[in-house]
């Protein structure tokens, strides 16, 4: 990856074309699943959204083995995807990037205000 490429993100574009190839191969379930997971993903995600890539890859590698072995999706995720994706992420409550940009907020405040 280049300079031009981190700086535009066309690099995550093209990963992000890739895995929706590739998701497109999926059953219908999965597909399904697959755009839920990345809708609860993506609050998580840093100010250019590379942290999630490789956890976008494991998941939908997850999603193609178990569709090849022929198990549902309520076998793998249970009906739980938000709790899933919170544990994807590290912990349950993890702080999505509005906690983060708040919390940036209040100490600014905090600073200015000299306390």
């Amino acid at each position: 990856m280049n300079f031009w490429e981190k700086v535009t993100g066309s690099d995550m574009t093209i990963e992000m074309k890739i895995y929706e190839e590739r998701a497109t191969k999926l059953p219908a379930d999965f597909q399904a699943a697959w755009e839920t997971i990345k809708a609860n993903l993506w609050p998580y995600s840093d100010f250019t959204g590379r942290n999630l890539m490789p956890i976008l890859d494991g998941v939908l590698g997850l999603l193609e083995e178990t569709a090849a072995d022929g198990q549902s999706i309520q076998e793998v995720l249970e009906d739980d995807i938000k709790g899933f994706c919170s544990a994807l992420v590290g912990e349950e409550g993890a702080k999505s990037y509005r906690d983060k940009w708040r919390q940036q907020l209040n100490n600014n405040i905090t600073k200015k205000l000299g306390k």
